[in-house]
């Protein structure tokens, strides 16, 4: 595994997490995964680390999964056990003992929304697009995006940005509560930072709790939703519609869904 695909420094007690496929718009493969599951196991043991930011390289934070690598897995391994072996990696936003302030910028979609949805706070650059197009690829968001939305903005929201797959921009966000701030494209990396650095200066155990208390408040039903994502995309997978929206493209032909 390359530890280049996602960087991790420190500015004192501030880790910073970096996406770095530029390249590819920061799009997440297996190995990228399997990377930010490695650094959020580390910051578990680092009790020196009192915050974090997490930004990408390049013009955007992450185009979400790689298309070029969709579907990549180890042999023999089944559709649920390949988005619960995600999954369990996903945890790690949930228990990690310090908030995560995420820098958003150009493109913000699919599982790497609903991820940077999972942290503390997201600031967004005036570019930040967000979007979850998974419906208009046949399946359904499966990462917790969903019922964290539901939380932030309502059900209405949330089933208008996964039912028509449209773009959300920076604006439209910060007022309904996905983002907190939005500042220049510019500022945003040291807005995050400075937003890190001054939760560093509080008192570490009080933080630690505070974020016990608002995890306590929303994580379960998020959790709860992510178990069941697992199962609704496992579904999805085997399904005849799933069969036929591939087919159907790949042939250059109108679906024929059956609904099932």
């Amino acid at each position: 595994m390359s530890s280049d695909t996602i960087l991790l420094e420190f500015d004192g007690p501030v880790a910073v997490m970096t996406n770095n496929r530029p390249d590819r718009h920061n799009a997440a493969n297996n190995e990228m995964d399997a990377r930010l599951w490695e650094i959020l196991r580390e910051l578990h043991e680092r009790p020196d680390v009192r915050a974090v930011v997490w930004r990408g390289n390049g013009k955007s934070f992450s185009s979400g999964r790689d298309v070029a690598e969709l579907g990549q897995r180890e042999p023999g391994v089944s559709d649920l056990e390949f988005i619960e072996a995600g999954h369990a990696g996903t945890q790690g936003f949930f228990t990690l003992p310090v908030p995560i302030v995420v820098a958003l910028k150009g493109w913000v979609i699919g599982g790497s929304f609903e991820r940077a949805l999972l942290c503390d706070m997201r600031i967004a650059a005036e570019s930040a697009k967000m979007r979850l197009p998974e419906v208009l690829h046949g399946v359904v968001p499966d990462t917790g995006g969903t019922a964290r939305l539901v939380q932030m903005a309502g059900h209405g929201l949330a089933a208008d940005l996964a039912l028509t797959g449209r773009v959300m921009d920076a604006e439209e966000a910060l007022r309904h509560g996905v983002v907190s701030r939005v500042v220049r494209d510019a500022e945003v990396d040291d807005a995050a930072l400075e937003i890190a650095r001054q939760i560093a200066q509080a008192p570490p155990f009080t933080v630690k709790m505070f974020r016990r208390t608002l995890g306590g408040l929303v994580n379960p039903e998020v959790q709860r939703s992510i178990r069941d994502e697992a199962v609704t995309q496992s579904l999805v997978f085997t399904s005849h519609d799933y069969a036929e929206m591939k087919a159907a493209r790949a042939e250059e032909r109108e679906p024929k869904y059956r609904g099932n």
